[in-house]
């Protein structure tokens, strides 16, 4: 029997989420930004109400494309209130649009909205040591670091704590406790990638 964070339960969709998903390192845009939009749409709700409607998002908001999305207009946004397999919340839907835009404009300057994320931490998740749930904080000072720049450049439903839960979920710190059998997979997995980062740096 494989040990678990507690947060996920039994639950197939959770679980699959835990061991396959949460943690991982995500360096794709479209993907970046998809999780940014559910941990805003999840506030205030549970998590495992966002994954059962994620498939119904993917297809509602065009698979997350971040130029498709800051196209969208007033018909877009009605079309989205009317969608009963997403989180029908008027200032939410706006904001994924909004959000959106501001990728866009953080492309244009980083290059990509996966530089302008990962250097907060340096291009290296963290890796963290909690041996109990009650340990794991739901913010810091990194999360409101990012917070703060989002909104700076616009974004909404981005608070520390949501950003924290998206440095969480995008593998950006290392946060499966430490008797879960992904937490040191994980860890050994940043290893890897740093050992082959040096030995190219290094030909």
């Amino acid at each position: 029997m494989k040990n678990r964070c507690g947060w996920c339960g039994t639950n197939p969709l959770y679980v699959t989420y835990h061991d396959n998903e949460w943690g991982v390192p995500c360096h794709d845009d479209r993907g970046l930004f998809e999780m940014l939009t559910l941990e805003g749409a999840q506030a205030g709700l549970s998590w495992l109400t966002i994954l059962k409607k994620r498939e119904t998002y993917r297809t509602a908001f065009h698979g997350f494309e971040p130029r498709k999305i800051a196209g969208y207009s007033e018909a877009d946004v009605e079309r989205l209130l009317a969608d009963p397999g997403i989180v029908r919340n008027r200032r939410k839907i706006e904001s994924a649009i909004r959000n959106a835009r501001g990728v866009l404009t953080i492309v244009e300057e980083f290059g990509s909205f996966d530089s302008f994320l990962w250097r907060y931490v340096d291009n290296q998740p963290i890796q963290n040591t909690w041996h109990s749930l009650a340990e794991v904080p739901v913010k810091n000072t990194l999360s409101d670091k990012m917070s703060k720049d989002l909104k700076g450049r616009g974004f909404n439903f981005v608070g520390s704590t949501i950003c924290y839960a998206f440095m969480q979920a995008i593998g950006m710190v290392n946060d499966h406790v430490f008797d879960c059998f992904r937490h040191a997979e994980l860890k050994e997995a940043a290893r890897q990638r740093t050992r082959e980062r040096d030995s190219n740096y290094l030909k």
